[in-house]
């Protein structure tokens, strides 16, 4: 049975192009879409940062800030959750002049004895979501730029930060992540599971900008029973915006 998803068309030219979000100022060279929205909102007094703009209210009205680091720019924003609407705010940004960008998130573990906070650098994913297949061929994989991951483990190298770099399984439906389906994915060598980075690696490698992410594990999916962990409440969200920040000036 013939499947859309398989249908992947490479022409550059859509019926619809994206173009930048409402911005009061050129939106910087590097760019940090970060999903922890209590460390997004708190960018004032953090880090100075400078409403510089935002998305429509459509799409959920993120706010867009300004930082500096090393005394250049950076923007920040919320990407949102889910592979469509975090790829539509990434397609704006692009669009508004973005080439540098660092993702910054978590995830669920899938390797028994992951602790709540270790941090992954994905350098390759599973693409069991929809939104890739529009941006490269059908694949069960997209792999990042070996580079770019080294770029992004750099940092934590110079740090003293314990990491690991590995695949990542992106799925549109987390109430499908059915206990055959999480066994699946571990013997396959997945190491985390989340919702968009199959199609960030997609949509980078389509539209030519520099992308990597740096993922903690959160929620823990690896045993007979998922474990919360109160994840959404890690110290490391706050650092982990720092990190990111600076790897964009090493990629």
């Amino acid at each position: 049975m013939d499947l859309p998803l398989t249908e992947f068309d490479m022409a550059q030219e859509a019926v619809l192009t994206p173009t930048p979000p409402r911005l009061s100022e050129p939106l910087p060279e590097r760019v940090v879409m970060c999903f922890f929205p209590e460390v997004v909102a708190g960018l004032p007094d953090s880090h100075g940062g400078r409403q510089i703009g935002e998305f429509s209210i459509e799409m959920g009205g993120h706010k867009i800030y300004r930082v500096t680091h090393d005394e250049t720019l950076v923007a920040v924003f919320h990407p949102g959750v889910g592979a469509p609407l975090a790829a539509h705010h990434f397609e704006k940004a692009i669009a508004a002049g973005g080439r540098v960008f660092v993702a910054c998130g978590g995830a669920g573990a899938l390797r028994p004895g992951t602790d709540m906070g270790y941090l992954v650098v994905p350098d390759a994913a599973v693409r069991d979501e929809g939104t890739s297949y529009h941006y490269a061929p059908a694949a069960p994989i997209i792999h990042a730029d070996p580079g770019l991951v080294e770029a992004a483990t750099t940092v934590l190298l110079d740090r003293g930060i314990p990491f690991t770099t590995g695949t990542t399984w992106t799925t549109d439906a987390p109430f499908r992540e059915t206990r055959a389906r999480v066994q699946t994915r571990q013997r396959q060598g997945c190491v985390t599971v989340e919702m968009e980075t199959a199609a960030f690696l997609a949509v980078a490698q389509f539209r030519g900008v520099k992308f990597c992410q740096y993922l903690y594990a959160g929620d823990d999916l690896s045993g007979p029973a998922w474990d919360h962990r109160d994840w959404t409440t890690a110290e490391v969200r706050t650092e982990l915006l720092h990190i990111a920040i600076e790897a964009t000036g090493r990629l």
